[in-house]
């Protein structure tokens, strides 16, 4: 039986119709010539937030991430799926000059354009920011790339892990004897993506205020590096190289993962206020009056030991008896979810993270924008677009193409 006929977690998400989208940047269009997720997710946030998006693909394939299955849903890739909705999609070649030509009509026609191609395609293709500016000079020029656009390393190419790599943070992630760990999501690929989406409407803001565009130009290494901020300042004060301990040497004396007598539990006492509090719900007023374990600085001192007696007490009874005590004491504290089980969490769901949009009767699944203005969440104006589903409509409004002349262009491989 194929997979996709088989009853999918996909299925009790919440349905939401298209409709009811933010318009926050109602009336700012995006030419977008990125691909795979950092660029595609900036541009998705950009549509979530009302910008009206052209992805630009390449014929034939489109996106890379169009062909990354599996896993696929009705023969589309999900990780394309994940980062692609509020989007119209026109496939154009635009390494030939005609299909350079069209391009020029489109970026004409935008506010921003957001690229993630290295700079040297991009003066090869005649789309550096100051050829580009020719051509439309207010634009807000979006820079994506794995080392930004000069110095020695801007023509490597770089992916979320080999950033990850370069930050760090693979250094400080796993257990101290394990190897190093990538983190368990393309952490560099979101955070440069939206940093690229924040550059990109700091830039807009100044243009309104001023009439100049700019050049935004966002680098996977540095996102992710400044992603360690505490960590790197930390050590350039301290002179304490950090290292990997599984999340285990906190400037917090107890913020760390504990077990039970069933399931692990997070538990994080940064305060004086909240250690009481802990050793109250532990019934142990003894250790919350012991002079060693007065102030933060005190327990860090003490963290071996103290680690060592909340673990033993914790291990006496359930998970569950030890988030209900932390929640009614206010301690901080947490399960440790699977993303199973995080899809099914109550309060993100009532709060609309998680749902599905309706393609033709198919459910897509989606994580929703997670901002909210006025008490309203972000809905959606599209799905993820099929690719090249929307050139008739662009390049007959942008470029006034008729449609004999987008079937030619079709016809010759220029869209």
């Amino acid at each position: 039986m194929n997979i996709e006929s088989q009853p999918l977690p996909l299925d009790s998400l919440p349905r939401k119709a298209a409709g009811q989208a933010l318009n926050l940047l109602q009336g700012t269009r995006v030419l977008d010539l990125t691909t795979s997720i950092a660029g595609p997710y900036a541009t998705m946030l950009l549509g979530d937030f009302g910008a009206e998006v052209i992805k630009v693909e390449r014929p034939g394939n489109g996106d890379d991430s169009r062909l990354w299955r599996p896993p696929s849903l009705a023969g589309h890739a999900l990780w394309y799926l994940s980062v692609n909705r509020n989007k119209r999609s026109v496939t154009l070649d635009y390494s030939r000059p005609e299909g350079k030509a069209l391009l020029r009509q489109l970026i004409q026609a935008s506010d921003v354009l957001v690229t993630n191609q290295l700079p040297s395609t991009l003066a090869k293709l005649g789309l550096a920011y100051e050829a580009v500016k020719q051509v439309r000079p207010d634009i807000v020029f979006v820079s994506l790339t794995g080392f930004g656009l000069e110095g020695g390393r801007a023509n490597d190419p770089c992916y979320d892990l080999i950033a990850e790599g370069y930050s760090a943070v693979m250094d400080l992630t796993g257990e101290l004897q394990g190897d190093p760990q990538k983190v368990g999501t393309p952490a560099a690929d979101l955070l440069s993506g939206a940093d690229a989406a924040m550059g990109c409407l700091a830039a807009l803001m100044d243009r309104a205020r001023s009439g100049q565009g700019h050049l935004v130009e966002i680098s996977l290494v540095e996102s992710m590096t400044r992603f360690l901020t505490p960590r790197i300042v930390s050590y350039l004060g301290g002179g304490e190289a950090p290292r990997r301990s599984g999340a285990k040497d906190s400037v917090i004396a107890i913020y760390q993962v504990f077990s039970t007598a069933d399931e692990p539990i997070t538990l994080g006492l940064p305060t004086d206020a909240i250690w009481r509090r802990f050793c109250g719900l532990i019934e142990r007023p003894d250790m919350a009056n012991d002079p060693r374990f007065a102030g933060n600085e005190a327990r860090v001192a003490s963290r071996q030991e103290l680690v060592a007696a909340i673990q033993q007490i914790l291990l006496g009874r359930p998970r569950a008896h030890w988030l209900e005590q932390c929640r009614s004491h206010k301690v901080p504290a947490g399960p440790i979810n699977r993303v199973d089980q995080v899809v099914r969490d109550e309060e993100l769901l009532a709060r609309g993270l998680f749902y599905a949009m309706d393609d033709s009767g198919q459910p897509i699944p989606q994580v929703g924008l997670g901002i909210r203005f006025d008490s309203r969440e972000a809905g959606y104006r599209h799905v993820p677009p099929g690719l090249g589903q929307d050139n008739a409509t662009v390049f007959g409004e942008l470029a006034g193409l008729s449609a004999l002349e987008i079937e030619k262009y079709k016809q010759s491989g220029v869209i």
